[in-house]
């Protein structure tokens, strides 16, 4: 964004902002850009001043759902914004980590092997998650953004888009199933060799306290993953698991339906089988997000790949919690 301000620079009154849309922005409805541009003004202010027609693109009214296009001049109105809070530091140990968890890198995407127990983004009684993170230690960033997400305790490869224009292209990715993402998963007891897919639709639901829970439903949203075998423990089978749709919890709750819950999971796992694994050493979720293959976008240059294909390994706790369990 390239910003114009009117007024007098000396004076701390809010002013008309002139901004001029750039590709970082391009894509994005407007109202989603008003709520990160102006942080610290209510939601129901920034509607208001849309419904009114105090912001202007290129002179002319537009509609919360108007989305941003490269060299859109952006009229916003003088808005007193609330202080905002100084960005949460990042602990040196998360930096190192996170540094030495990158996969892979250029000027459109990074993809992290995301450690257990970091949230993606902060919300819900976190402050801080990969994000937020990301974006302190790269304050000189002009766009960062998640592509995709995992739960907290799922570990492994997560996608963020260095340039909008990127981000358009991983989400349609997503939608059309074109990219391959594969998890493994140690699941209780032997998982049935002709058990290939799990065609179950998936209805969410919220609890009182707030929790979410999926479970099987003929009202829900087609879910479809595909299971294979890996290794077989006694006790417990290791799985790499397809999901072809992206449904909240998707892998936990089919692995569920199919007898075989997740090891270390709390909310649809086994609880005797859990608490049995967790003596033997289990202390987590056992779920990690190992591989992902991405179409990307067309390039001039004629030895550009048609895919990317990124590795995540498991990490030290979960490797050797499998080399110590007993093959069939």
């Amino acid at each position: 964004m390239t910003d114009y301000s009117a007024g007098n620079t000396g004076d701390k009154r809010p002013v008309v902002t002139f901004l001029e849309v750039t590709d970082a922005h391009a894509g994005q409805r407007i109202d989603n850009f008003l709520l990160r541009h102006l942080k610290g003004v209510p939601k129901s202010r920034i509607y208001r001043i849309l419904r009114k027609g105090e912001v202007r693109v290129n002179k002319s009214r537009v509609k919360a759902e108007y989305r941003l296009c490269d060299g859109d001049l952006l009229r916003i109105p003088p808005v007193r914004i609330s202080d905002a809070k100084p960005a949460e530091s990042v602990s040196v140990s998360l930096s190192r980590l996170l540094s030495n968890s990158i996969l892979y890198e250029d000027d459109r995407l990074l993809i992290i092997n995301k450690p257990s127990g970091l949230a993606v983004h902060g919300g819900s009684g976190i402050s801080q998650g990969l994000i937020e993170a990301l974006r302190v230690l790269r304050p000189e960033a002009r766009f960062l953004e998640l592509v995709h997400r995992l739960d907290r305790d799922t570990s492994g490869c997560v996608m963020i888009a260095k340039k909008r224009s990127m981000l358009r292209h991983l989400h349609e990715q997503l939608r059309s199933g074109k990219i391959d993402k594969r998890y493994l998963a140690l699941v209780s007891g032997r998982w049935p060799q002709k058990r290939r897919v799990v065609n179950e639709p998936l209805l969410k639901n919220s609890l009182q306290s707030g929790e979410r829970m999926v479970n099987v439903a003929p009202e829900g949203k087609k879910s479809i993953t595909e299971f294979s075998v890996v290794e077989r423990y006694a006790q417990a089978t290791l799985v790499e698991a397809k999901p072809i749709t992206g449904r909240t919890h998707q892998i936990r709750v089919h692995a569920q339906y199919a007898g075989c819950p997740l090891l270390g999971d709390d909310k649809y796992g086994n609880p005797a089988a859990c608490r049995d694994f967790k003596k033997r050493g289990l202390r987590r979720l056992f779920l990690h997000a190992a591989s992902l293959k991405v179409p990307l976008p067309p390039s001039d240059l004629a030895d550009a790949p048609e895919f990317l294909m990124v590795r995540a390994d498991l990490d030290a706790e979960l490797s050797g919690f499998l080399a110590g369990l007993a093959r069939e």
